[in-house]
């Protein structure tokens, strides 16, 4: 792999964990009745590659199943990062 490649794999693993982290947060902040993470902050983070571990994290810990934003724009936003990801692969390197 080459020095970009690792940069690449690294970013989209820490926008992984921030995303998770955030969305844990934000379950933990609900049932506290503390102040919430923006939900246009959460989906800037999907959009940012954190999409798939968002999805992934909202489903395991059942947070914001119920919404229509959340369980309809995480898996077109994956569909979006794995485009750009296959472009990356296949034009970029």
């Amino acid at each position: 792999m080459k020095t970009g490649d690792w940069i690449a794999a690294a970013f989209i693993l820490f926008m992984s964990l921030v995303a998770s982290a955030l969305t844990v947060r934000d379950k933990l902040a609900a049932k506290a009745g503390d102040r919430r993470i923006p939900e246009r902050t959460l989906m800037l983070i999907g959009a940012c590659f954190g999409s798939f571990a968002m999805f992934a994290t909202m489903l395991i810990i059942r947070h914001k199943t119920k919404h229509a934003k959340f369980m309809l724009g995480l898996p077109v936003l994956m569909i979006l990062d794995g485009a750009l990801i296959a472009v990356w692969i296949a034009f970029l390197r």
